[in-house]
């Protein structure tokens, strides 16, 4: 039986590593479609004995299968976004407070007390279709910030530039969260020079503006903003946890939640630190689905376990990185 506090209080390496492996047999048991991933690859309980040998499943699977671990009735189901046609994941969610759980945690790690911010939230695209669990958590840390000036903004741009300004001004600390193509617009209106304010970019042009490289888009971001660090959430559908960047596009994970990259030319074997490659992601907060996710995204590990993302397989660099091929 592995419980909340098994995952949520892991204080060492070891412990990580010890839950890590009791969560994957947990999972072998208990999710057939990841069972039958690990039985395609001739892995096991018996032969997976350290993390590099646990199987991580192609994100896809999300779009494709219900990725259950659990018998428990489906609490939500969050979706992730896409165009007209596309397929879109579904994470389904049998026990909420295991996410509650981890993003309240994980955002005090990196932030502190959340009731010392006002957070603002620009998020339009994510506002306008159900199933974001982006939403979810923005609006919870909303309500527990206790603060009257807390709110989401869709297209009120206007009122949300006075705000910012009135409370930068009067010292109050800000966190405005928003997606990337929404904060360009926003200082495409207005110039800031804020002070005590954090600008938290989650990604994402949507299709509404063209893709730019993270050091572009930062000293864009900054400029415009007047401040000297842009911060970056790293979350997607199919996890429950959040890494955090404090700026510069480097990242941390809270200690339930690890990366490890993969080679390019084979999705089996990993790379030495500071080399690009395909990003996996092991989140034990998913505990009730897989938490061994093989996602589309590039990066590259430190020594320290920092990491960063730089970028995405487009359909030509899928060929050996793709473990649907299997």
């Amino acid at each position: 039986m592995i419980t909340s506090a098994d995952i949520f209080q892991i204080a060492s390496k070891k412990e990580f590593e010890k839950t890590t492996l009791k969560v994957f047999r947990h999972q072998f048991d208990n999710n057939s479609v990841y069972r039958d991933f690990c039985t395609l690859l001739k892995k096991d309980k018996t032969n997976v004995k350290q993390i590099q040998d646990i199987p991580f499943l192609p994100i896809q699977f999300f779009k494709s299968h219900e990725v259950l671990s659990s018998t428990d009735p489906v609490q939500t189901t969050f979706t992730s976004s896409g165009t007209t046609g596309m397929s879109t994941s579904r994470h389904l969610v049998t026990d909420l407070q295991y996410y509650e759980e981890s993003f309240r945690l994980g955002f005090s790690q990196f932030y502190g007390n959340i009731e010392d911010y006002v957070v603002l939230a620009l998020l339009p695209s994510y506002l306008e279709r159900e199933g974001s669990s982006l939403i979810y958590m923005v609006e919870d840390l909303i309500q527990r910030s206790n603060q009257p000036d807390s709110g989401f903004y869709l297209n009120n741009y206007d009122e949300l530039i006075t705000k910012l300004i009135k409370l930068d001004n009067e010292g109050q600390n800000v966190i405005l969260i928003g997606v990337t193509y929404a904060l360009l617009d926003l200082i495409e209106m207005q110039s800031f020079d804020l002070k005590n304010t954090i600008i938290m970019e989650t990604g994402g042009m949507k299709g509404r503006r063209k893709e730019i490289i993270r050091e572009e888009l930062h000293d864009i971001l900054c400029n415009g903003f007047g401040v000297s660090k842009i911060h970056s959430e790293y979350g997607m559908t199919e996890l429950l946890s959040q890494a955090y960047s404090l700026g510069d596009g480097v990242f941390e994970c809270p200690p339930w939640m690890d990366i490890l990259i993969r080679d390019t030319e084979d999705a089996l074997s990993y790379i030495e630190t500071g080399k690009t490659g395909g990003i996996n992601v092991i989140d034990l907060a998913n505990i009730n689905s897989c938490s061994f996710i093989a996602t589309q995204d590039l990066g590259k590990k430190y020594a320290n376990h920092s990491f960063e993302v730089l970028g995405r397989f487009d359909n030509s660099d899928i060929r050996g990185c793709n473990l649907m091929v299997l």
